[in-house]
């Protein structure tokens, strides 16, 4: 009477691990948005970063066409004043034409001289009419090719304002994308913590009646005793008998989560502090601990769990439970770990 009574105190209501598995889902929960929120910073300055150079690449070249257009204005400028020289020179022959044709016909003595001066005259203004008429031509072409110029710069500086709005377009778009992104992992976390707390139930179902496998914090602890014989990887059939239903448990949990969430069990193999002689098949707790995380898995994949949601590691006697140098602590430190979460 007095044991069961001793039983019953034992299986009194424990809020802490219910505690625990909070606290852990909300560090996941901040762990996800800061690696978006690093995700986002790298795809934007890096967006960023091409736009800059492509920015610069187009003001350098519209500075070397504010240039090449100051130039052509100069030398358009030149041929200018050369047009200028040359029809003020062009009029002062013409005036002087017209001073010898009255000299001559004022006189037939000077006739002779006058008319000869003015054919020299004439010569002189068909050349400066040709000079004149050539400068005109090269002040065209000038006029074309600053037209040109001025074509090419607004097309660039349209092509730059194209370029900033779509920058613009992207920033915003990278914005959005980072909080659709925040609100589809929060999504994902609350349904794998829901999915979690529906396996750990029906584990407790199923090995309620077990003292050597309890819960702590978000893993289900199997003591290293209840699997294995001491020093060795082998699964004991008891312990193959647990398997079998923790197996069960797992293909009944697949059916229900959504093919969308890459979930998978993690089982860890822990050891107590002593090390190993070195004379057996292992050398450290490091090898022991690493080949039993790996015999409970081969073990769920031979009972029917696919191998693509099982994750197998070893961590030695460096993860303890418990520090103290006492046999119950090191008793408690043996053992194999399940953790449901994402890949």
């Amino acid at each position: 009477m007095a044991l069961a009574r001793g039983r019953r105190s034992d299986r009194h209501i424990d809020y802490w691990p219910g505690f625990v598995d909070a606290l852990s889902t909300l560090l996941l929960a901040i762990m996800f948005l800061l690696s978006v929120f690093v995700l986002a910073q790298f795809l934007l300055s890096r967006e960023i970063s091409g736009k800059d150079e492509v920015l610069n690449r187009l003001n350098s070249q519209i500075n070397e066409l504010t240039q090449l257009l100051a130039l052509e204005k100069g030398n358009t400028q030149d041929v200018q004043d050369q047009l200028v020289n040359l029809q003020a020179s062009l009029s002062a022959t013409e005036a002087e034409k017209s001073r010898l044709e009255q000299l001559l016909a004022q006189g037939a003595g000077a006739g002779s001289a006058a008319s000869a001066r003015a054919d020299q005259l004439t010569g002189e203004l068909d050349s400066e009419r040709q000079i004149s008429q050539r400068a005109l031509s090269q002040v065209e072409l000038l006029n074309q090719q600053i037209s040109a110029l001025r074509k090419q710069i607004a097309a660039l500086e349209q092509a730059l304002d194209v370029s900033e709005q779509r920058d613009r377009e992207s920033n915003t778009k990278i914005a959005d994308l980072g909080r659709r992104l925040n609100v589809a992992l929060a999504q994902r976390v609350q349904e794998l913590n829901r999915y979690r707390s529906d396996f750990f139930g029906r584990l407790r179902e199923i090995l309620a009646d077990r003292e050597n496998i309890r819960i702590v914090g978000d893993r289900f602890v199997f003591q290293s005793e209840v699997l294995f014989p001491t020093g060795s990887d082998q699964i004991n059939e008891a312990g193959q008998v647990e398997m079998k239903k923790l197996a069960d448990a797992i293909i009944e949990l697949q059916k229900e989560i959504p093919p969308e969430i890459n979930w998978v069990l993690r089982v860890d193999g822990h050891t107590d502090t002593k090390p190993l002689s070195g004379a057996g098949r292992y050398r450290d707790n490091w090898e022991l601990s690493s080949a039993r995380a790996t015999s409970v898995v081969k073990l769920l994949i031979a009972n029917g769990v696919p191998a693509n949601r099982l994750v197998a590691a070893g961590f030695g006697e460096f993860q303890p439970l418990d520090e103290a140098d006492t046999d119950e602590a090191r008793t408690k430190n043996r053992r194999i770990e399940l953790k449901l979460t994402e890949r």
